[in-house]
């Protein structure tokens, strides 16, 4: 564990972004933006992402490079603090679980994000009719079989050296996500009637604050966003040297992430309004809507080469860390084992599951009713669960001196007990409440 440690900050910041960029930022948060009240469930977003990186993110950062070690190892350190470090390892299960869990219904999402970029590539996306496309392999059981297989590889060889080759691969993969995305962003605003898309969305609706839905939805979109699962974040800080700034990482993720779902929402909303296409979220923005738009724009087969090249760099980003806390997990608790051997069993954990509920759901016949529900169990029900645990054994049961001293080794700011109480009685009560309000409302992070 020791020589797998990340070789710059920007290494390290780059791969945590890489988790925190993804879908969340691609189609949900331009989708919940429009959906909540535009300027306003912006606001709110933003004031939510401020709170749970400063607490959340450098916590789970901190925890990590403390026990130099990732989810199961960090939940049995930091509970051996009161003498129950194999209770801490069996809770630390669940929001492992909730990691592999799902990165096998993403892992179909991105192989139809490849299949988007390959017709693109050979033109034919151009002269499709998309809904009937869309149905043609979403709906078919085994239709993009060999585009999955493709991603669970790619994402494999990227994990294959640890900390290092996921630094080197994310070096090249965000700095093109955030190129791509400025690029797209830029023809977009010269599409007809775009700035009406920029009004709404900068244009606050206060009545939508009084709905409960709309802040539990900023709360879960920015947890979510920011990839505080209760895993993921702690592998990356276990490869985090000890010189590095933990709250500067922490920040300049947030400030990252925040900047690819905005340029995100500047690509997508502009756009909808530009074409009088209703806003959506999900596989359909993506996957109809996105494409009728494209085929109407000049130079449109290069722009949807662009945006599906760097839909498909955020989404292997983000599932590269799902599959590294798994093996980080499985190599700390069974250290005979070769790193090669355990990301082939989690290729195939993630892939065989994954080959049997490639149609979205609700189609007769559909072999474990799809991807959609199987995501939603995940997102309503483990992965919040698994962060509010998270947030209750750093801040409640972790020794207190230590996650504040792991916090100041390498900071350019003293952080005193102020800031372990703030976590402790507002971070943690926080991520309590969004867990009930998502159960109750059914709302997936």
């Amino acid at each position: 564990m020791k020589n797998n440690k990340f070789t710059s900050t920007w290494g390290f910041i780059l791969t945590t972004v890489g988790s925190a960029v993804g879908m969340a930022n691609v189609w949900g948060f331009p989708y919940k933006l429009a959906a909540n009240g535009g300027g306003a469930f912006l606001l709110v977003y933003l004031f939510f992402i401020a709170i749970f990186a400063y607490f959340g993110l450098s916590a789970e950062y901190a925890v990590g490079r403390y026990s130099e070690t990732g989810t199961l190892g960090s939940y049995e350190k930091a509970w051996s603090h009161v003498k129950l470090s194999k209770l801490g390892k069996a809770i630390g299960i669940l929001p492992l679980l909730g990691s592999i869990c799902i990165a096998i219904g993403y892992a179909v999402i991105i192989s139809y994000v490849l299949k988007s970029l390959f017709q693109s590539l050979t033109g034919s996306l151009m002269t499709i009719d998309a809904d009937t496309w869309f149905k043609s392999f979403s709906s078919t059981n085994f239709s993009v079989v060999h585009f999955h297989f493709i991603v669970i590889v790619i994402t494999l060889l990227t994990c294959v050296s640890g900390a290092h080759s996921i630094e080197k691969a994310n070096k090249i993969m965000m700095p093109l996500f955030f190129v791509l995305f400025v690029i797209l962003a830029i023809r977009v605003a010269f599409l007809p009637n775009a700035f009406s898309g920029y009004k709404f969305m900068f244009t606050p609706d206060w009545k939508m604050l009084l709905d409960p839905k709309v802040l539990v939805s900023a709360m879960g979109q920015a947890f979510f966003s920011l990839s505080i699962t209760g895993s993921g974040m702690i592998v990356c800080g276990a490869y985090l040297n000890k010189a590095e700034d933990i709250m500067g990482g922490a920040k300049q993720t947030a400030i990252f992430d925040t900047i690819a779902a905005t340029v995100a929402a500047l690509v997508m909303i502009p756009a909808l309004f530009s074409f009088s296409e209703n806003p959506e979220g999900g596989p359909g923005l993506l996957f109809v809507t996105l494409p009728k738009i494209l085929q109407n724009m000049v130079g449109g087969r290069i722009f949807a080469i662009a945006l599906y090249l760097a839909v498909l760099f955020g989404g292997i980003s983000s599932l590269q860390n799902m599959f590294e806390v798994v093996c980080e997990s499985i190599l700390h608790t069974f250290k005979s084992l070769n790193r090669k051997t355990v990301l082939v069993f989690i290729g195939l954990v993630a892939f065989i599951p994954g080959i049997f509920m490639e149609p979205i759901g609700g189609v007769p016949g559909a072999i474990l009713g799809g991807w959609g529900p199987w995501m939603d169990l995940v997102s309503i029900y483990i992965i919040p669960m698994g962060a509010t645990l998270g947030a209750f054994s750093w801040f409640w049961i972790m020794d207190r001196d230590a996650l504040i001293g792991e916090i100041n080794i390498g900071s350019k700011k003293t952080y005193t007990k102020t800031w372990y109480y703030l976590g402790k009685f507002i971070y943690v009560p926080m991520a309590m409440i969004l867990c009930f309000i998502a159960l109750y409302y059914k709302i997936a992070f």
